[in-house]
């Protein structure tokens, strides 16, 4: 009996350059509050760091949404058929192989703003799964009008895979249109979709503020990238980190605290800091299934099923084009 030796997966590398990046964060700081696009985040070692976050125990979104998908994948399976899987914003790709051995699609398409990150993550999923062919593309998939031409997706049905509570990064309106966009990018395929939901403030604020500070390094490594990737001046240390759900909107903010006033120059450009002004890296709305449907529904998707864990706290929605 012969071993299977997994192929190469393919890599297309399509992340924005450094020009788009300064413009980015050119008009994330004029915002107010200030903000900066969340997948900044994620270079290298953000990606590194966010996969230790997902290891913390205060933060269950991970483990919750793993035992979902090995416990149901097989009825996700028979309800949305096979195809292609695409997934967006795959990060290390550690949920997907329970989908995978259910489904058996033709192919796997792994999006992330990572190259790096997206190498390492195929290149383990492929040595799992030495049968399936597999493709990576670098990118910001909520900038993203079509998805590449290429043979693995070329006349196939497109099956969509967006789990971690990933939207809640999006306030309302940028979510309608991210759904939106997947729908065009699915070319009429499914899209599974998975939604953390309110928990107390306690419990919300203790997940993106663990204990041992992996959170609030993450947060940190923006600078640290924003330093390097756009010739900035941040000084990390100057920033305080705070994660607060805010009841009212569904949602934790997190964001970096200027802890005096300052000034910081990214690529030439000076920006003034308050002292207790925030800059916030990201939020993340939690929805309710009715909110979830809602939003289904405004998008342009049609609900059809939704799966959740024992504690009812994650969801994993089964979504359908709307004629």
């Amino acid at each position: 009996m012969t071993t299977q030796t997994p192929a190469r997966p393919q890599l297309i590398d399509l992340h924005p350059p450094s020009a788009d990046m300064h413009r980015l964060v050119r008009d994330g700081l004029q915002r107010e509050p200030r903000q900066l696009p969340a997948w900044f985040l994620y270079d290298s070692e953000g990606s590194r760091l966010f996969d230790q976050i997902c290891q913390q125990p205060e933060y269950s979104l991970t483990r919750t949404e793993i035992a979902l998908l090995e416990s149901s994948a097989e009825e996700m399976a028979q309800a949305m058929g096979s195809g292609v899987i695409v997934e967006f914003g795959a990060g290390s790709a550690r949920k997907v192989g329970p989908l995978l051995e259910a489904m058996r699609p033709s192919a796997y398409v792994a999006l992330d703003i990572s190259a790096d990150h997206l190498r390492q993550a195929t290149a383990a999923l492929q040595n799992q799964h030495p049968w399936l062919p597999m493709l990576g593309i670098c990118c910001d998939h909520s900038q993203l009008d079509a998805l590449p031409d290429h043979p693995l997706l070329r006349g196939k049905r497109r099956v969509g895979f967006f789990p971690g509570s990933s939207l809640g990064n999006f306030t309302r309106s940028e979510a309608i249109a991210l759904l939106r966009r997947f729908r065009q990018l699915l070319d009429g395929g499914p899209l599974l979709l998975g939604l953390d939901q309110p928990k107390t403030s306690a419990l919300m604020e203790a997940a993106y503020n663990d204990a041992a500070g992996i959170s609030a390094a993450f947060a940190h490594n923006l600078l640290h990238r924003l330093n390097n990737d756009l010739n900035a001046d941040f000084k990390p240390d100057a920033f305080g980190y705070e994660a607060v759900w805010q009841e009212p909107e569904n949602r934790v903010r997190m964001a970096l605290i200027s802890k005096r006033d300052q000034t910081v120059s990214v690529g030439g450009e000076a920006w003034a800091f308050h002292e207790g002004q925030p800059l916030v890296t990201e939020y993340s709305v939690k929805y309710s299934p009715e909110m979830a449907r809602d939003l289904a529904d405004e998008a342009g998707w049609r609900w059809c099923r939704r799966w959740h864990d024992p504690a009812d706290e994650l969801s994993l929605h089964w979504l359908e084009a709307a004629n």
